[in-house]
């Protein structure tokens, strides 16, 4: 992604997305941008090097209103959108939830993560394994009057398998056995089929819906 000029950016035209993944930007853009016409969607990594904020939250949602807030706190900009994310095992009453990414003690670590996984599931029997990742994406924005925050929410169900499959995706993907497409988990499909029924994209169709 090219750097941008936030001072350059008209306010009233310019959705900040909290990410620096450009994935993320476009998918979010190609939802969004149908209930938000004429918006310029830009990842803030395009702005500036900002540092992370503390994601503190208790949900999701708390979390991703965090970094939307954060966005905008530091480019000056009115709009911005952000998510978060994470898989909840019903084995395990709901964890790793907003633990996921650094769940085995190592952000971003994905071995590690899925190693505790089948650790922690080991000796659950197949029918006991239930688990589905979760969305929360947060549009806030700001004016003379105040701050309006909309919020949408995704599941995309399924189960945890006994093995990794698939090369494709990150975190717990190769173990997220998925129910819209048995017998594949969601490292088995290709980035256009995992969009297509992703928690993020069931969370931004929920928001887009309430613009």
């Amino acid at each position: 992604m090219s750097p941008a000029d936030a001072g350059s950016l008209d306010p009233a035209r310019t959705v900040v997305v909290a990410t620096g993944n450009a994935h993320k930007l476009i998918e979010i853009e190609a939802i969004l941008s149908r209930s938000l016409g004429g918006m310029r969607f830009v990842a803030l990594s395009e702005l500036g090097d900002y540092p992370d904020p503390v994601e503190d939250g208790d949900t999701f949602f708390d979390n991703a209103l965090i970094k939307a807030r954060a966005a905008l706190d530091e480019t000056g900009l009115s709009m911005a959108v952000a998510d978060d994310s994470g898989l909840c095992v019903d084995a395990l009453d709901g964890a790793p939830g907003i633990f996921s990414a650094r769940w085995a003690g190592e952000h971003g670590n994905d071995d590690a993560n899925n190693d505790k996984l089948l650790r922690e599931l080991d000796g659950v029997p197949v029918e006991r394994r239930g688990a589905r990742f979760h969305s929360s994406v947060v549009l806030v924005v700001r004016d003379e009057d105040g701050e309006e925050t909309i919020a949408g929410e995704g599941d995309c169900e399924g189960r945890i398998g006994f093995e990794r499959r698939g090369g494709n995706g990150f975190g717990y993907d190769p173990l997220f056995e998925l129910a819209d497409v048995p017998g594949r988990t969601m490292a088995e499909l290709s980035p256009e089929e995992k969009n297509a029924i992703s928690h993020r994209f069931h969370a931004l169709q929920d928001l887009a819906a309430k613009l």
